[in-house]
């Protein structure tokens, strides 16, 4: 059974530290990326507060294809260049949201959602999807939760982009 609890949710880095550390702890040894991003969706929704959704998207040609998530029921297929997650994707740089509502093209999958971020997730040269955490709060993310995000995918990346093995019968 896991049961991570930060040292101190009030200072951003340290709740970052914790979460890398946990997030290590959950992969190690793991080679499948579904698995290993189920967990890490399960984890962030679990140590960041007032988020409405927290998931990934991976990348299959050229659109990205919902992945592991928590939350409502989200948009399944998102073209890249498109809405916050294909911005992210296409441009290759996180996008952190102060309001979706001002984000031309924004794609409503929850109108609960008032801000967003996007964590392009990148293995050896190439995307292999995004992270995405929508909250129900305007600015609720800032250049704290960038930084300890882009730290998080990237020690991350080899992790989510296994591809797992078939279990011989």
């Amino acid at each position: 059974m896991y049961d991570f609890r930060p040292s101190n949710p009030a200072d951003k880095a340290a709740l970052y530290a914790d979460l890398l550390a946990a997030a290590r702890a959950l992969v190690a040894g793991e080679e499948d990326a579904v698995a290993n991003m189920a967990n890490i969706a399960a984890l962030l929704w679990q140590l960041l507060p007032d988020l409405t959704w927290a998931g990934f998207y991976r990348l299959a040609g050229d659109e990205l294809v919902l992945g592991p998530f928590q939350g409502k029921p989200a948009c399944i297929r998102i073209p890249l260049g498109k809405g916050v997650c294909g911005t992210a994707a296409a441009s290759g740089e996180t996008q952190c949201v102060r309001d979706v509502a001002a984000f031309p093209g924004h794609i409503a999958c929850d109108a609960a959602s008032a801000s967003e971020i996007v964590v392009p997730i990148r293995h050896e040269g190439r995307l292999i999807g995004v992270l995405d955490l929508d909250s129900p709060l305007l600015a609720r993310f800032d250049e704290a939760d960038v930084m300890g995000l882009e730290t998080l995918c990237d020690a991350l990346a080899p992790a989510l982009s296994r591809q797992g093995r078939l279990l011989e019968p």
